[in-house]
């Protein structure tokens, strides 16, 4: 009597979830982050090298802020990364004037548009059960890279000029090269491609590295049994949850893309476009006028004018403040985002926003000025960094880095029109109407939050399209 061979089996989520959080990730966090830490440097540097160069070359306001908006124009190209951010950051230091550093700066913007990347990639490696708290953990590295650009300038700005300020802004992506050969492949990633055995051999490895193991068995891809052929087997058991047969879909990037727009995502898509349009918008909107009103405020009050050197000092000082303020913001995101879920914690964050950005509709002091952007960037960090995590959870694996790709690319959109309207409006004494557009943009956020039919606390990542229609029961929100 032959007796049939049963083979356990696993998924990647449960050999995540089997080894846990370890050195591995730790070290992840640590690179990935100042992918996170490198972009939100060469965001924050707009907010001082703007104004400055105002000055030296006699620019508009409007040319003043197309040196915001060509970075976002930039921010919208994927093919870039590290190494472009590094040369043409660094380049643009040495601009002899206002239209090389406007295509040096467009081009670090393209260098920025692959940071979403370092955000998926850490993702990818997180056990399902804490992901929403480790990914706000990793999005402090944009607070503090934010703090660090805000500290950098008020020290550099006074003594030397804005060319060394962007010179040096430029040495974390620099890092960024030297480390790179070092960074696995994701696992998800080689499952989706069928590759299992790369995959099994890169989770071994971080098993050894962490001083653990993986589950018994088999690693099998999520949501089918397909082995490739070195794990083929005539009878398996799922070892933590039942494994039902279903085919990878391998799609290319443009094939991946137009799946945005299938039955089954469409709906989703256009909403999570619009909502990374808001946020972007009312996110950086809030950035950039922490040194706008600054000056504005008094420009177009009947006050008496400070002297050049007082104001410089105080949007040094607001910067710093304001950016500090999305510390808080960060630990009430991870209190909320695994508690209550993604949605709800959008919304309350946003409703907060609307209430702190309110009182700006009229002139208010210096004081009480900083105190409200702060408790509006607060938030506003709250809701971009869960947007940031809700996003990449919402597609499978074959098509979540097409999915949130694009609408990153969007909220760089807001982030290009943002400096053109809103900022435009301040330069121009128009405060109140700048306000209350950001005051409209969070209301029709909050509208779209509320209709996308998907909440994915606590949910494992789908690897497969075919996964996302079974667990469509556990996704969709009654």
């Amino acid at each position: 009597m032959i007796l049939a061979i049963q083979r356990l089996v696993y998924t990647l989520d449960e050999a995540l979830t089997f080894m846990g959080f370890g050195k591995f990730q730790g070290l992840a966090l640590a690179y990935s982050g100042l992918g996170w830490f490198s972009e939100a440097m060469e965001v924050m540097i707009l907010s001082f090298v703007g104004p400055a160069v105002k000055s030296e070359w006699g620019l508009s306001s409007s040319e003043e802020s197309l040196i915001t908006t060509v970075v976002f124009a930039g921010m919208m190209s994927i093919l870039g990364g590290a190494l472009v951010t590094f040369v043409a950051g660094l380049l643009s230091a040495f601009s002899p004037n206002y239209i090389s550093l406007l295509i040096l700066r467009g081009l670090a913007g393209a260098g920025l548009g692959s940071g979403h990347v370092f955000f998926s990639w850490f993702m990818e490696f997180v056990p399902p059960s804490n992901r929403g708290k480790w990914m706000v953990v990793f999005s402090t590295f944009w607070t503090f890279g934010s703090v660090s650009e805000a500290a950098l300038a008020w020290i550099v700005m006074p003594i030397l000029t804005w060319r060394w300020l962007l010179a040096l802004s430029a040495i974390p992506a620099f890092v960024l090269l030297i480390f790179i050969v070092f960074m696995p492949e994701s696992p998800r990633y080689l499952c989706t491609k069928g590759r299992i055995t790369d995959a099994h051999n890169i989770l071994d490895k971080i098993a050894q590295f962490n001083q653990t193991s993986l589950p018994s068995g088999n690693l099998t891809s999520d949501g089918t049994n397909d082995l490739d052929e070195e794990f083929s087997t005539s009878e398996e058991t799922p070892l933590l949850s039942s494994a039902r047969k279903r085919t990878t879909v391998r799609k290319s990037g443009f094939s991946s893309f137009l799946m945005l727009f299938s039955p089954r995502f469409f709906k989703t898509t256009i909403l999570l476009w619009v909502l990374y349009f808001g946020n972007s918008f009312v996110y950086y909107g809030i950035v950039l006028l922490a040194s706008e009103l600054s000056g504005s405020q008094s420009k177009c009050s009947s006050s008496i004018l400070l002297s050049e050197n007082v104001q410089d000092a105080s949007v040094y000082i607001n910067v710093f403040i304001t950016s500090f303020a999305e510390l808080p913001g960060l630990l009430t995101a991870a209190l909320l985002v695994d508690r209550v879920g993604r949605k709800l914690s959008m919304t309350i964050m946003f409703i907060f926003v609307c209430i702190f950005l309110l009182p700006l509709v009229t002139l208010q002091s210096n004081i009480l000025l900083t105190a409200l952007l702060s408790g509006a960037r607060m938030f506003s960090m709250g809701t971009f960094i869960i947007a940031n995590i809700f996003a990449p959870e919402i597609y499978p694996t074959s098509m979540r880095s097409t999915g949130a790709g694009v609408a990153y690319a969007v909220g760089r959109i807001g982030g290009m029109v943002c400096p053109l309207v809103a900022v435009g409006l301040v330069t121009s004494c128009h405060q109140t109407a700048a306000i209350l557009l950001l005051e409209a943009l969070i209301v029709l956020s909050v509208v779209v939050i509320l209709l996308i039919p998907f909440e994915t606390k606590g949910k494992e990542l789908v690897n497969t399209i075919d996964g996302v229609s079974n667990s469509k029961q556990v996704l969709v929100v009654a």
